[in-house]
C-alpha cells in the first residue's frame, strides 16, 4: 500500500518529476504547527520549521528520483502526504542500480547533517538560546528532525530505505526474490517492535505509521512469492533485455494492440501469429522498457569460443 495521486494536487514539475501534495498534509500541518507554537514567541517560526521538514523529506524524494534516472530507470512521480513522501522510481532489477536508487534518498540526508549539526553547535557557542531563543530552537528543531528522519528511514525494516537496502545488498548473494523473503520477514520482526514501542508511548500517529509499515511488509510477502514463481519459469535463449539484461520468459504474455490475442514475440519476430501486424519494438515484461527486436538478440550473451591447444 503506496500513496498515489488520488486526493492530491499537483504542485509542481521540476527536472520531469511532478511533485503532488495530498490534501491532508495541510491538515497534519495545522496539527503539527499548533503542537510545535509553544516553543516559539511567533506562529511564524513553527510555520517556518514545517516548512523545512516539508523541504527536507523531498530533497530526500528527489534523491531516489534522479539516482534511479541516473542508472537507467524512470522516475517521474513524487507523492507527499502525511506520512512522508513516496519517489515512485522504478530502476532496472539489478541489485546495483537499486541499491544505488534507493540508498540516494538517505545520502541526502547524511549531506545535509554536518552542515545543520555544525550550524546547531556555530548558534550554542555564539549564545543564540540567549540573543535570539526564535532562531536558536529553530536550527535545533531542524537538525534533530533530519537526523531523525535519517535515523528512522535506515532501520532494517521494509519497505524503510534500510530494508530496501538491506534486500539490495542480499541481491548480490541470494538472488530478488530469497532476499526480498529474507528482508521481509526481518521487516516483521522489526515492525513488531515498532508497534510495542507505540503501544507503550500511546503515540497514536506513529501507530498509524507502524501499521502502514506492516501492510507493506505483507505486500512485500506476495511480490517475493510471486518473483520466486517467475524465477523458476523457462527463459528463451538468445535474446536479453537491453536495459536490464534478462532473457524473456518463454510465453504467450505480449497482447497485440490490434486484435488483441496473447502471443510469444519472441517465437514469431514480433508479429501477431494472427492478424500479422509487425511491431518495432517489444516490451520487457521485467522491467517495462522497449527496444527493437534486434537490440533484444544483440544484448544476449554469447558463449566463449572453445579454447584450442597448440
Amino acid at each position: 500500500m503506496t500513496p498515489t495521486r488520488q486526493g492530491s494536487f499537483r504542485l509542481f514539475r521540476f527536472a520531469g518529476i511532478d511533485v503532488y501534495v495530498h490534501w491532508s498534509w495541510f491538515l497534519i500541518a495545522v496539527y503539527g504547527i499548533n503542537l510545535r507554537a509553544g516553543k516559539y514567541s511567533s506562529m511564524v517560526w513553527p510555520v517556518l520549521e514545517y516548512l523545512a521538514l516539508f523541504l527536507i523529506v523531498l530533497l530526500h524524494e528527489f534523491g531516489h528520483a534522479l539516482a534511479c534516472r541516473q542508472v537507467g530507470g524512470q522516475a517521474n512521480q513524487i507523492v507527499l502526504w502525511p506520512l512522508g513522501g513516496v519517489a515512485y522510481v522504478a530502476p532496472p532489477p539489478r541489485p546495483g542500480a537499486t541499491l544505488w536508487s534507493i540508498a540516494a534518498g538517505p545520502l541526502v540526508n547524511v549531506a545535509l547533517a554536518p552542515v545543520l549539526s555544525l550550524l546547531w553547535w556555530l548558534g550554542y557557542s555564539l549564545g543564540w538560546a540567549e540573543v535570539n531563543p526564535n532562531v536558536y530552537a529553530f536550527v535545533k528543531a531542524v537538525c534533530i528532525i533530519n537526523w531523525a528522519l535519517l535515523i528512522f528511514n535506515l532501520l532494517p525494516i521494509y519497505p524503510l530505505d534500510g530494508g530496501q537496502i538491506l534486500q539490495s545488498i542480499l541481491w548480490f548473494i541470494l538472488g530478488r526474490a530469497r532476499s526480498l523473503m529474507v528482508t521481509v520477514i526481518i521487516g516483521f520482526i522489526g515492525v513488531a517492535g515498532l508497534i510495542g514501542l507505540a503501544v507503550l508511548w500511546r503515540e497514536v500517529w506513529f501507530g498509524i505509521l507502524c501499521v502502514f509499515i506492516l501492510m507493506n511488509c505483507w505486500q512485500g510477502l506476495l511480490q517475493a512469492r510471486v518473483l520466486a514463481k517467475v524465477a523458476k519459469l523457462p527463459r528463451r535463449s538468445g535474446f536479453a533485455c537491453p536495459s536490464c539484461k534478462q532473457a524473456p520468459i518463454i510465453g504467450l504474455l505480449w497482447r497485440c494492440d490490434k486484435c488483441q490475442q496473447p502471443f510469444d514475440t519472441f517465437a514469431t519476430q514480433a508479429a501477431c501469429p494472427h492478424c500479422g501486424v509487425q511491431f518495432p519494438v517489444t516490451r520487457c515484461p521485467e522491467c517495462g522498457n522497449l527496444h527493437p527486436l534486434g537490440e533484444w538478440m544483440a544484448a544476449a550473451p554469447t558463449s566463449a569460443p572453445p579454447k584450442t591447444w597448440g
